[in-house]
């Protein structure tokens, strides 16, 4: 019975030692994933910021500038592009909405990212756009990938319509959590003017003007490495209206501020981040090394039960038996009556021991006689 338990124990100890490395590299690749239908917003903001009055053409300083970002999975979409490609996809349209002190638009500049739901890396699938300019990524946006590593990465901006390295530059703590710290410098670089500006103005209308817009960031990210999702985010953020034909001309300051990302929406942040964590960590560190620590006891208890089993002699008790076969202590043997056959032969020995003792019957002792010749 040992034995057999031993061999049971045996065969789940190998089970969950082959299981623990499948979960890690075959199940994690495959089950964590970005879900297609997301929706989430965040609110930074600017305090004590400039912006271009486009009534006016005058930049002027306002106590606040939100920034609204809007982040929609777009289901449908994802479908037709997996069908095409066969790879898990995700489609995010999101839209960057910029509102003055009294919420009035100031700028909106919306985008479409088509990624893969596992690794983060762009798809290119047709549809990406930013503000309805045909973009191919390169690199991340909005999001790192799962177990972020200590390295730089490419991340696209989508002002410059460009990609460009993020670097790493250690750990930070926010709210609690250990964070990886990613900074990026973009330059002062031209580009686009936005479709949709204050008092209906255009491209069309500000290059009339003879402006063109100039922008230049610092770009910082406290990412929490498990998820690969930021907590935190800021940027010293610069836009300028610049004459094209008058280089000496003074620019505008179309934009200048500290963006932060408001309290609450951090604090959300955190949350999310906290309970996703968990479900990213049971599949990379604790099944894994937990079915490899129940594997290994489950073995060790195979073997004891197994040495057990040998060291145990055999089973059942050995009956002492006498000459004849029957137990100590036997009735005696019956002894032969007179050969000459005349009278009774009592033959049958008491026996007086324990054992079990033949009972004579009637006329089974007798002795044999001889036959007149």
């Amino acid at each position: 019975m040992r034995r057999r338990a031993s061999l049971v124990l045996l065969a789940f100890a190998v089970f969950f030692a082959a299981l623990s490395p499948l979960i890690r590299w075959y199940g994690f690749p495959r089950l964590a994933k970005i879900p297609p239908g997301q929706y989430q917003h965040m609110v930074l903001e600017a305090k004590n910021a400039t912006l271009l009055d486009y009534a006016t053409m005058k930049s002027r300083k306002v106590p606040k500038v939100s920034i609204v970002q809007t982040l929609k999975g777009n289901v449908e979409a994802a479908e037709k592009v997996g069908d095409r490609t066969g790879r898990d996809v995700v489609v995010w349209d999101t839209l960057s909405y910029v509102a003055d002190d009294k919420g009035k638009m100031v700028s909106r500049i919306p985008e479409r990212y088509v990624f893969d739901a596992h690794s983060q890396e762009p798809v290119h699938a047709g549809g990406e756009h930013v503000d309805g300019d045909p973009v191919r990524r390169e690199g991340i946006e909005y999001k790192w990938p799962f177990l972020t590593e200590k390295r730089d990465y490419a991340y696209f901006d989508f002002q410059t319509r460009t990609s460009a390295p993020i670097h790493y530059k250690g750990t930070r703590t926010v709210r609690g959590l250990e964070t990886y710290y990613f900074e990026q410098t973009i330059p002062w670089t031209k580009v686009k003017v936005p479709q949709h500006l204050p008092l209906g103005a255009t491209p069309e209308t500000v290059d009339q003007v003879g402006l063109e817009r100039w922008y230049s960031t610092k770009r910082m990210f406290w990412v929490e490495p498990t998820t690969g999702a930021p907590v935190d985010g800021q940027e010293l953020h610069k836009e300028e209206m610049r004459w094209k034909d008058q280089p000496g001309r003074k620019p505008l300051t179309a934009f200048a501020g500290h963006v932060k990302m408001r309290p609450d929406f951090q604090d959300e942040a955190v949350g999310l981040v906290t309970s996703q964590r968990h479900l990213v960590l049971a599949l990379t560190t604790y099944l894994p090394w937990g079915f490899l620590a129940l594997g290994g006891l489950l073995f060790a208890l195979s073997l004891t039960l197994e040495a057990r089993a040998r060291g145990r002699g055999p089973t059942g008790e050995t009956a002492a038996t006498g000459e004849d076969g029957a137990g100590p202590g036997s009735g005696g043997r019956g002894g032969d009556g007179p050969r000459d056959g005349n009278g009774p032969a009592d033959g049958g020995g008491d026996g007086d021991g324990d054992g079990t003792h033949q009972t004579p019957g009637p006329g089974t002792g007798r002795g044999k006689h001889r036959q007149p010749a």
